[in-house]
């Protein structure tokens, strides 16, 4: 894919920053790989960070796995992969959902029973789609590893429209996934409906997973789940100021990743997922650097 890229653009990093900025926009399909990008991004930023707070990263990766089997066996009967990727995503978030706790707490050891038997069976099918399949690699590689090339405008748009329904409907939820997700208990006992709150969160995230996935490749999604929002909330406990930096973080992943894919002939899921790593790695240890000076301060004071 990088290659193909490379040889489209036929341009070479220069010292001009700007110019190089300008040859990312000369292309139609430069443009729609940044839009879906980011949207793709923000999507993934908001529901990668209830993800991370609910401590459900198990069911993400689930999930990213599942879209490869769906959107295999959607090429194998010979309609498009997008059916796929909503169609099994949607039908493994519901199942999940049905082996989570009464109280639809967090990361239940039932979840957890149920989330494995399913990746390893998505694992076995996708496996068995594949071989059916008979195809070109490429298209394989495709599914797993992503594309940026060749989304057309339509496909943007689908992207942005069902990337507003799931932000909508995590809005609406708002107050409720929040109080459940960090005391479902608490919130049971306030008159929450946890489980049906569960239940939509994760409808929610498999549809997340399922758009994202189209971009990134089933591999590379749970990456962008989870990367961003973790820095982000290593950097702040607060919910809305993690929302933000959950989602700036994600941006700049995805537009630093195709940037630099841009003028190499490395693939693009790498530098999206070593940005992202990188970034996790400056969060964690810009966080122990604050926190070991708040410490310093208060033993100083604590000395005086």
């Amino acid at each position: 894919m990088t290659l193909l890229l490379a040889s489209a653009s036929g341009t070479q990093l220069s010292w001009n920053f700007w110019s190089d900025i300008r040859q990312l926009f000369a292309y139609h399909f430069m443009i729609n790989a940044l839009e879906a990008a980011s949207i793709a991004a923000v999507l993934a930023g908001v529901a990668g960070w209830c993800m991370v707070l609910r401590r459900q990263t198990f069911v993400g990766h689930t999930l990213s796995v599942v879209a490869f089997p769906g959107a295999a066996g959607a090429t194998w009967v010979g309609i498009s992969p997008l059916w796929g990727y909503f169609g099994f995503c949607l039908a493994a978030a519901m199942t999940i959902a049905g082996g989570a706790r009464r109280d639809g707490g967090r990361g239940s050891s039932e979840e957890s029973a149920v989330t494995g038997i399913l990746q390893a069976f998505a694992l076995a099918c996708g496996f068995l789609f594949v071989v059916l399949y008979k195809g070109f690699l490429n298209e394989t590689q495709s599914l797993l590893f992503g594309t940026f090339l060749g989304i057309t405008d339509s496909q943007v748009l689908v992207l942005a429209v069902v990337a507003m329904l799931v932000l909508g409907s995590l809005a609406a939820l708002g107050r409720r996934l929040f109080f459940a997700s960090v005391d479902p208990v608490a919130a049971a006992a306030q008159g929450v409906p946890t489980r049906l709150v569960g239940l939509l969160f994760l409808a929610s995230l498999g549809l997340a997973v399922a758009e994202v996935s189209q971009i990134t490749g089933a591999l590379l999604v749970f990456a962008l789940l989870v990367m961003p929002a973790s820095a982000a909330q290593r950097l702040s406990a607060r919910p809305g100021m993690g929302l933000l930096l959950s989602i700036i973080f994600a941006l700049i992943v995805v537009w630093v990743g195709l940037g630099i894919s841009y003028f190499s002939t490395y693939p693009t899921g790498f530098w999206i997922t070593s940005i992202g790593f990188a970034g996790y790695l400056a969060a964690v240890g810009g966080r122990s650097l604050v926190d070991r000076r708040a410490r310093s301060v208060r033993h100083s004071g604590a000395a005086a």
